[in-house]
């Protein structure tokens, strides 16, 4: 199973961007994380990782992956959840399964703006405020959707 985890703006640097929000471990112990929730199931999959704070790199990144017959993603669109509708009508077009991620518990945050997603609707669910552990949920999630 093919699983491509796309990250959106301001997310390269998390580990050391603001910890108090976000953590202080990087987005490179993800792997480990996903072997721990899903123990040998985890051999099955092969994650790969996309960051880019442009938002056409990521709808390139997005269509490349339904080009691609990637199985399903894990999408963490950062500020770009709350505004760009260009993102959300790609994931409507690709129909690749889809979880999104927020590290933090956005719905918990004083911006109100952060309590609107435009890419919930076009997912099969949505993971929040568990840290990095909720890449790893999402993917287990994935992975009991698609088998």
């Amino acid at each position: 199973m093919r699983i491509l985890v796309v990250n959106g703006p301001n997310l390269r640097f998390v580990g050391q961007r603001q910890p108090d929000i976000y953590g202080s471990q990087g987005l490179d112990l993800v792997p480990e994380m996903v072997s721990q929730v899903l123990g040998e199931a985890a051999k099955n999959i092969a994650l790969s990782f996309f960051q880019s704070n442009f938002e056409g790199a990521l709808i390139d990144r997005l269509e490349e992956a339904w080009k691609e017959k990637t199985d399903g993603l894990v999408l963490n669109a950062g500020a770009y959840t709350h505004t760009s509708l260009a993102l959300a009508d790609c994931l409507a077009w690709i129909q690749v399964p889809c979880v999104e991620v927020h590290i933090s518990n956005v719905f918990a945050r004083d911006e109100s703006i952060r309590h609107q997603s435009f890419m919930a609707h076009h997912c099969i669910g949505v993971i929040a405020g568990f840290g990095l552990m909720s890449y790893a949920l999402a993917v287990q999630a994935l992975w009991h959707h698609l088998s």
